[in-house]
Formats: C-alpha cells, structure tokens, sequence
C-alpha cells in the first residue's frame, strides 16, 4: 500500500491539507448544512483516512476497498461532529473511521462466524488498542481478559475468529533465491507422491497373495489377533500362520521393491 500512489483513481500524493483555521471554519458552515463546506472537509482529510487504513494493509484486503470504506467513515464524523465541543476533529474522526474498517472486514470476512463471536471480537480489538496507547506494547491475552473481564479462551477464540485467513502460497521468508511459503512449513510429510506409489504397489501386491495369505495378513494386521487366535480361526496350527505371514509379508517387500 505504501508504494501505491492513485487509490480509487485519487492521486495521494497531491491530497489537499487544511490547516486548523480552515477547519474550524468548514466544520461549522457544514454543520449549518453548506454541502460546499463538506465536500471541503472530505478532500481536505483524505490523508487521515490513508492513515488509519495503512493499520489494516495486512489484512489482505485491496486499498481500494478501504480506502472506500475509510471515507464513509469520515463522511459519518463530519456528519456528527460537534464543532462547539472542545475537541479536535481528528481525535473524532479516526475511531469512527477505523471503527467502520473494522465492521467492514467483520462482516466481509472469507470466514463466516456467529454474530456474537464477532462482537467480541469487536469489543477485544478496542480494548486492544487503548492498550497499546496506555501501556506503549502489545497487552497479553491475561492483560486483554482481565481488562474486559473475561475468560482467557473467550478472548483467543474472539481473535482468532478475525483474523485474516492467509494462502498456502504466501511467502514467509526470502533470501535472493526461491521464496519459503507457508505451505513448505506445513506440507504433509506423509501424504507425499512417493507415499501414494507405495500405497498403490501395495495394494496391487496384496491381491496376488493366496486368500489364505490374504486371511492371515488382515486378521493379524487389521484386526490385531496373535497368532494364537488367528490359528484358532482359520484352524491350522501357530506353526503353520507364523510360517504363511512370513512368506507373505515376503512376497509384499519383493512386489513393493521391484515397483
């Protein structure tokens, strides 16, 4: 996002910026109801809105977007900004921005979670972030229970219901040659092509043992009988099975070596 200059066809670079001045005037011919004056205010705060979304370039959503849902949300504080309190616009204007960036991608995430999950979720990411402004480093998940007065897990279920899912092809480190993705991190070791080979020369190996071979080897493998038990049923001797799995489990390794 920070190497984009145009978002929505708006050039960042040559954004207007208003002094306090200009603003006090404007916020109060628009509260007067001067569109002119409004329109003013939103060119004029454009820069705000681009700095509350970079908070949010992570979440792998296009600046486009935010930037689109940044400006409602700016144009809601000019809307319900009181020009005769005491306060400046941008301590009003950025929870409101940010609050509609984060209802945004509360309601429009790739995974679906239950409504109250999500408020939650919501009422952890505030408190989070007066956090950070209070204490200067990211809260603990105590610090984050504690403050909302509630359970440890409730709080890490509510934040890992919005976080942003990422793709199995997103790098994780490089070094000058081929990126690590995340997929090499978490790549199935056992369900790997060589392991589908050996499984489909086995299974062919197995149909050309003799049914009794075949009988043996799933009582004593599947089902977990001694040999005992499988001569018990089958009605040979312990002798006789012992000698009938040795040389079927031999037949497999010489099928399975030659495939």
């Amino acid at each position: 996002m920070q190497g984009k200059v145009e978002i929505c066809g708006v050039n960042t670079a040559r954004l207007n910026v208003l002094s306090q001045v200009e603003m006090d005037t404007l916020l109060q011919r628009a509260a007067q109801g001067d569109r002119d004056a409004r329109q003013k205010l939103i060119e004029g705060n454009l820069r705000l809105v681009l700095s509350v979304i970079q908070r949010f370039d992570k979440r792998g959503e296009s600046p486009d977007d935010l930037f689109q849902v940044g400006c409602i949300g700016l144009m809601k504080a000019i809307n319900n900004f009181d020009p005769t309190k005491q306060v400046r616009f941008s301590t009003y204007g950025v929870p409101m921005i940010a609050g509609e960036v984060r209802r945004y991608l509360r309601d429009n995430s790739a995974i679906r979670v239950s409504r109250s999950i999500r408020d939650v979720a919501y009422r952890v990411l505030q408190c989070k972030e007066a956090l950070v402004a209070k204490m200067g480093r990211e809260p603990t998940l105590e610090e984050l229970a504690g403050a909302l007065e509630l359970p440890r897990e409730d709080v890490a279920e509510a934040l890992d219901a919005v976080c942003a899912p990422i793709s199995l092809y997103d790098p994780v480190y490089a070094d000058g040659g081929d990126p690590l993705t995340v997929m090499d991190q978490v790549g199935d070791t056992r369900n790997t092509e060589e392991g589908w080979m050996e499984s489909i020369a086995l299974r062919t190996a197995f149909q050309t043992l003799a049914p009794r071979e075949k009988q043996i080897l799933s009582l004593r493998f599947y089902d977990g009988k001694t040999q005992m038990e499988v001569a018990k049923m089958v009605g040979i001797s312990q002798a006789q099975v012992s000698r009938l799995e040795k040389g079927a489990i031999s037949s497999l390794r010489k099928a399975v070596s030659i495939s």
